[in-house]
């Protein structure tokens, strides 16, 4: 017997912190919604993100806010956000948005804009083909 609990006992005690670490880590894990997932949703008061495309010839900048709209080229959730959009925000970028669904508008609070690695000095060289949908 003595000889099983020098394996047993270490092997229950891995077992169970293994455990705990999965569910905080399962936990924390926050993922993002489509536009369409998002419409789909009932309006409520628990948070999620919204991740998409900026839709051109959407965004229209207020005092303290900004609203846009956000599509993955089949459907469109328009957004509010609340506060100063990053620098890198513009038309045709992918976006990602946290906040919460209302039901006709996706109020957000946190904003995460996408983009590569690379230096653009102007728009001279914006690539359209990058920053549309697909024609059906």
């Amino acid at each position: 017997m003595k000889h099983y609990a020098k394996f047993v006992i270490p092997a229950v005690l891995l077992i169970g912190v293994l455990v705990v670490l999965m569910a905080n880590l399962s936990s924390s894990l926050v993922y993002y919604n489509t536009p369409a997932e998002v419409q789909a949703r009932e309006a409520d008061d628990s948070r999620l993100r919204l991740a998409g495309r900026v839709a051109p010839d959407s965004v229209v900048e207020h005092e303290s806010t900004v609203s846009f709209s956000v599509d993955d080229c089949d459907t469109t959730v328009d957004v509010l956000h609340t506060g100063v959009p990053p620098q890198l925000f513009a038309e045709g970028i992918g976006v990602v948005v946290e906040g919460v669904w209302t039901g006709s508008v996706f109020e957000s609070d946190t904003m995460l804009v996408k983009h590569d690695e690379q230096y653009r000095a102007d728009a001279g060289d914006y690539d359209e083909d990058l920053h549309s949908c697909p024609d059906s």
